[in-house]
């Protein structure tokens, strides 16, 4: 009897939720000078990268991967007559989207999400796609809900330290420089599948990671009780609790995940970055 078979590319930072769910992870790459290391948690942790940057003062680069490796992955996973639903970070960020895209359409049966969204605002949607292919959905209408879903992802960060971004062209230095002195703490808002900066805080991290957890979760009306993802790169302990606390303060979910960044998100936002990503009932 064929079934069907959850994939995801790594940006996701599902962690062990991944393995959990039985989500088969793609990775995509780390290129540290001339090396290209698989973001899958063992080539190359997110601590490889603080060390590469604070070494060379330069930002390593991730790669998409190629339509070959999709092809491959695909082909692997159909040989049986299983279905595939593979999810991507959004489209705008990668071309690892379209060539699995372009892998997709030698099969049958094989179904190209572009999440346009990051991070876990991706793994939201893929552990959704876990729920439904338990509640014995078929494939056609996981994907249709799934694209429901999409617009429904509320998905944001807020940054300690511009560095990174200046490193990666992302803001300028005069930028940087301002931020750093006046203590601002930029939120930056994925929408549209493109990240735009938001609000921002002022102020001690942890004092600005707490007032930034109850903006995101002031208007409780709108807010779907099912899942919350809390996501970091390196944070200190103390930041972290104080961002679960207040989501407990704050609004009960029935579920709280709390997950490491990756190695791709590490490579742009840097150490010191925190996000809360959940559905609302209704598109943003």
């Amino acid at each position: 009897m064929s079934k069907i078979i959850i994939t995801s590319d790594s940006t996701a930072d599902l962690n062990e939720h991944a393995a959990q769910n039985g989500v088969t992870v793609v990775p995509l790459y780390i290129n540290l000078g001339d090396k290209s290391l698989a973001d899958n948690g063992k080539e190359i942790v997110p601590d490889d990268i603080y060390v590469y940057v604070e070494k060379t003062g330069s930002l390593p680069s991730s790669s998409a991967n190629p339509v070959g490796t999709y092809s491959d992955l695909f082909a692997e996973l159909t040989k049986n007559g299983d279905k595939v639903i593979h999810f991507n970070l959004s489209s705008e960020f990668s071309s690892t989207h379209q060539n699995a895209v372009i892998a997709a359409s030698e099969f049958d049966g094989v179904y190209v999400i572009d999440t346009r969204n990051l991070s876990t605002g991706s793994g939201l949607l893929v552990l959704e796609a876990v729920r439904m292919v338990k509640e014995g959905k078929e494939a056609e209408e996981i994907v249709e809900e799934i694209k429901n879903l999409i617009p429904k992802v509320d998905a944001s960060f807020v940054i300690d330290d511009l560095t990174y971004l200046h490193k990666g062209g992302r803001c300028s230095a005069t930028a940087k420089f301002g931020a750093n002195l006046l203590k601002l703490k930029p939120c930056i808002q994925v929408k549209n599948g493109k990240m735009d900066a938001s609000k921002k805080y002022r102020g001690d991290y942890k004092k600005c990671v707490r007032e930034y957890v109850l903006d995101k979760l002031s208007d409780k009306d709108s807010i779907d009780k099912r899942r919350i993802f809390v996501t970091h790169t390196r944070c200190d302990d103390d930041v972290l609790q104080t961002a679960i606390d207040t989501v407990k303060e704050c609004f009960d979910f029935d579920e709280i995940l709390v997950t490491t960044a990756g190695c791709t998100i590490t490579t742009h936002c840097g150490p010191n970055t925190l996000g809360v990503l959940f559905f609302r009932k209704n598109n943003i």
